[in-house]
């Protein structure tokens, strides 16, 4: 596989950016890390890439007026792990960041591409098939080698699962992007930012063409709030969850008072999970309590003929970070 030939622009500004980015046969460049790759293994074409490090005002971590945090789209994604403001009001999220790819991919990726970046599916990556999302007939890790896909959320038309570690835990604090296009400017929550296959399985997010995702806005963490992102990869470095979970909690006492549970590694889109929600808001985390929130993390999943050990799996990984967030 080559690299296709583009042309590259570098423009000055935000709106010029959007101008750009709207033409026919334009793509949107900020880290590249996954840009790069669907261009070389023939996910999309384009005729222009429009690169955004030149929008300087797309970098950088700052306190909002109620005492939240904006970020920049353009802010690598080493910076969000290790920003001491994300570290102490959202755990989660800067430990999501750490988890993503290696060191260096993290010092180049963006925020705002981790979010928006194309699925990981081998038969999505693969010249040779024309699957669903792509514009032909049929999902072909449905009956093939789908020991990695989703278990909830494919409506059985597309398997693949959503690749970020950083939406979940923005998905649990109830996180925003803000958004500028051709028709103006407009925020969107993070959790209704991606496409389910059932409404479109060609897309992964509702951004309209020449729309760039500015900031992440983050609302102030609920006081006293316990939040955990866990990870579980084949392998240690260099690699997408398998299963993952984002938890964000506060508590009355020892009284879960508020629960978001976000799962990663799962579906097509983050997978909010209301009914481990349900088993554990208004009780504490004994261990009837998460044995009953285990069992309902994996209510309605879906396995296909190579992935049923991620039932199992993720009933781990929610008694494991429950009882730990219990204790904390």
């Amino acid at each position: 596989m080559t690299m296709p030939s583009f042309k590259y622009v570098r423009p000055g500004s935000l709106d010029e950016a959007v101008r750009l980015a709207a033409a026919d046969g334009a793509r949107l460049h900020a880290g590249g890390t996954d840009l790069l790759g669907c261009l070389r293994d023939g996910v999309f074409g384009a005729d222009t890439l429009v690169s955004l490090t030149g929008c300087d005002t797309l970098r950088g971590v700052r306190e909002t007026a109620d005492g939240g945090l904006a970020i920049g789209a353009l802010t690598p994604v080493s910076q969000v792990a290790e920003h001491p403001l994300v570290r102490e009001r959202y755990p989660a999220l800067a430990q999501g960041a750490a988890a993503v790819a290696s060191p260096q991919l993290r010092h180049q990726g963006t925020l705002g591409g981790n979010l928006c970046q194309k699925p990981r599916c081998w038969y999505y990556r693969n010249e040779g098939f024309l699957c669903l999302r792509k514009g032909g007939g049929m999902c072909y890790a449905e009956a093939g080698q789908n020991q990695f896909h989703a278990i909830f959320g494919s409506g059985g038309l597309c398997y693949v699962v959503h690749p970020s570690d950083t939406a979940p835990a923005l998905v649990a604090f109830e996180a925003s992007v803000r958004v500028a296009g051709p028709r103006g400017k407009r925020t969107i929550s993070v959790a209704e930012l991606y496409v389910p296959p059932e409404v479109d399985p060609t897309r992964e997010t509702v951004l309209a063409p020449g729309e760039v995702v500015t900031e992440i806005v983050l609302p102030p963490a609920p006081p006293g709030a316990v939040s955990r992102y866990r990870k579980v990869r084949a392998r240690r470095s260099w690699d997408f969850a398998v299963a993952g979970l984002a938890l964000v909690l506060a508590f009355d006492g020892d009284v879960v008072r508020r629960a978001r549970v976000v799962l990663s590694g799962a579906a097509p889109v983050p997978w909010r999970s209301e009914a481990t929600e349900r088993a554990i808001t208004g009780k504490r985390l004994d261990d009837a309590t998460i044995a009953a929130a285990a069992a309902a993390a994996v209510e309605g999943a879906e396995p296909l003929e190579h992935n049923g050990y991620k039932v199992a799996l993720f009933q781990g990984v929610v008694t494991e970070e429950l009882a730990a967030a219990g204790a904390s």
